[in-house]
């Protein structure tokens, strides 16, 4: 396969990408790089693994884009077959009988400059069907090189990312900084009360009038906050929160109640500033619900309990060392879980609520005990505050 003196990949921009319901969207970046962030629903499929990339990157900065390319070449080469087929299964597309190595060695040859001359890019000016949209770090020769070898393989339907993942990066931070709060709403209230609960159902019954910041950065919220999520990059969290707050609010926006951080997830300025001036729902449960709640949560799941255990200590040494050493753990260790959850709640989470939220003021109290039930509730307070206000 000759390259041709002109090869024009068609490029969509990141909003276009996330639009587009059927698209394949292929990162071709390294296993490293994805795992920070990558976009919703891509599949990875690495040009170079991370110890390729870091010698590719090495030999680009120290020696020359010339051996950097030579390498690349090389390890390409050996990749190609696994790559281009793994493009293709994705695709859905059959992939032709061909010598792949030896197309690739001819469509090569002519050396990092000549090739980077030659594959040019055009904005795509309509989106094919079912597209496949593939990216690297900032749309350069990786993506540019793989979109347009399964181009001339057959794949037509494959166009770039303008920008590639850094393209996307710039889209989400325009996102962020640029949000207007419509009325915000903040769900508050003692660990427990079920504020989690409350937002999901309130989601069920008004669509699109809720934020959920726990649920995008993966972690609730406390020192046990993170038992039985996964970890959650700070950019991983900006993306999921650029895309809820891109599909926009019907209506109000409603939050619960959170501090600055979820978790190790910092909320952008624009966000928390809705959130710290949202006007504030205390929701109220007895004890006993609370503890039911937490219960449930964190000690229902076998395979929590050994997380939960790490942090035990660390919560004895804050209640005291000397009289709480080992109380946690051994609560925990003979399973008298609700006893577990009750001490914490009432010489440790209570206290640092109450703290911590004493100069807010509270617009209503609601009951919670039935999270459906508070749900009506909020969302028929909310409204009526709205139609007195004319929002």
């Amino acid at each position: 396969m000759a390259l041709v003196a002109q090869s024009l990949i068609p490029t969509v921009l990141p909003e276009v990408a996330l639009a587009a319901q059927d698209a394949t969207v292929i990162d071709l970046r390294s296993p490293a790089e994805f795992a920070q962030d990558h976009l919703p629903g891509a599949h990875n499929v690495p040009l170079f693994d991370d110890a390729e990339r870091a010698i590719v990157g090495t030999l680009y900065s120290r020696t020359s884009p010339d051996a950097a390319f030579d390498e690349g070449r090389a390890l390409a080469r050996r990749r190609v077959d696994a790559l281009v087929g793994e493009i293709f299964f994705l695709a859905r597309f059959d992939l032709p009988a061909d010598d792949l190595r030896a197309r690739l060695d001819s469509w090569t040859e002519v050396g990092i400059e000549a090739l980077d001359r030659a594959l040019g890019t055009t904005p795509c000016e309509r989106l094919p069907q079912r597209p496949v949209i593939l990216h690297c770090w900032r749309g350069g020769l990786r993506s540019r090189s793989v979109a347009s070898f399964v181009r001339a393989l057959g794949l037509d339907r494959a166009v770039a990312l303008e920008g590639g993942y850094k393209g996307y990066r710039d889209w989400v931070r325009g996102v962020l900084e640029a949000w207007e709060a419509p009325p915000s709403f903040a769900l508050r209230g003692l660990t427990g009360v079920g504020k989690t609960l409350v937002l999901a159902e309130l989601e069920k019954l008004r669509p699109g009038w809720t934020c959920d910041l726990e649920a995008l950065a993966r972690h609730r919220g406390s020192i046990l906050g993170g038992v039985g999520r996964a970890p959650c990059s700070q950019r991983q969290f900006e993306s999921r929160l650029a895309l809820r707050l891109h599909h926009g609010f019907p209506g109000p926006c409603v939050f619960e109640g959170e501090s600055r951080k979820v978790g190790d997830s910092v909320v952008p300025p624009r966000v928390w500033s809705a959130l710290d001036g949202a006007t504030n729902l205390l929701l109220s449960a007895s004890l006993e619900r609370r503890v039911q709640v937490l219960t449930s949560d964190y000690l229902a799941r076998a395979e929590n309990r050994a997380e939960i255990a790490q942090h035990l200590p660390f919560l004895e040494e804050r209640l005291g060392r000397v009289k709480y050493a080992g109380v946690l753990t051994g609560l925990l260790a003979q399973k008298r879980d609700a006893e577990l959850v009750r001490l914490l709640l009432e010489l440790y989470y209570d206290p640092l609520y109450r703290h911590s939220e004493k100069r807010r003021e509270h617009a209503v109290t609601i009951d919670a005990e039935d999270p459906a039930r508070a749900a009506e509730a909020v969302a028929h307070w909310i409204e009526r505050r709205l139609l007195v206000l004319g929002a």
